[in-house]
């Protein structure tokens, strides 16, 4: 049985061909493409579970190419580059990837990034498919629709699941690991860097002042905190 189906978009004939070998011997169903153009072909012809996407090439760019998967497609994806800065973490990110990994790399921690984004994050009943308003932001995540003030504000995936994933804890301190391994798995615990990009991401799309949160609060050498008041309490009816 098939571990995924994966899809390796890269212009590199070598580093497909190495990465379908590698990935074929874990279990992994994989088909490759040399563009984003022949990529989103293959999408629109099948289903797949996964993404790897160069970032770097010729044509249509990963980046683009990723944002035209996400206008029709939930499909995890992680991003390849040869790049490693916070400016190229964040364009990924908001581009709408999954996760990000930097070339070279090496194949355990591949694996290990490609389980955490095929698995997804395992949430409680009552932030799978609620609704959850604090301050001006509505945000329904069976519909995956977050708007403040009643305009639409489109989160990332990964932005939406660490959102998610602190709504099911509202207004208690969450250690930077749990929210790390909760969202990218038990492999993922010390990337702490990387959970700060997603959190300033989101800060500023759901602060009214994002260098002043009142909602996603910083816990200091804890965390993270979401503030989110007290649902209001029906009151109990009296017998006549």
């Amino acid at each position: 049985m098939s571990a995924g189906r994966i899809l390796v978009v890269d212009d590199d004939p070598q580093i497909r061909r190495v990465m379908k070998v590698t990935l074929t011997g874990r279990g992994y169903e994989v088909t490759d493409a040399m563009t984003g153009d022949a990529a989103l072909e293959l999408l629109r012809e099948r289903p797949f579970d996964l993404v790897l996407l160069d970032m770097n090439m010729p044509g249509s760019s990963g980046l683009e190419t990723c944002r035209a998967i996400r206008a029709g497609s939930e499909v995890a994806i992680i991003m390849l580059t040869v790049r490693d800065s916070e400016a190229d973490t964040v364009a990924a990110l908001d581009a709408g990837a999954d996760d990000y990994v930097t070339k070279p790399f090496n194949t355990p921690e591949l694996l290990a990034r490609m389980r955490a984004a095929l698995r997804r994050s395992p949430w409680t009943a009552s932030t799978a498919a609620g609704t959850l308003a604090f301050g001006a932001v509505v945000v329904d995540f069976g519909a995956r629709h977050v708007s403040i003030a009643g305009r639409q504000v489109r989160l990332t995936p990964k932005e939406l699941d660490v959102l998610r994933y602190l709504a099911g804890k509202a207004n208690v301190a969450v250690s930077h690991r749990e929210i790390l391994q909760a969202v990218w798995g038990p492999d993922n615990g010390d990337d702490v860097d990387y959970l700060r990009v997603i959190v300033n991401q989101l800060r500023k799309k759901i602060e009214p002042q994002p260098s002043k949160p009142v909602h996603l609060i910083t816990e200091p050498w804890v965390g993270y905190r979401l503030v989110v008041p007290p649902q209001p309490v029906q009151p109990a009816l009296r017998n006549s």
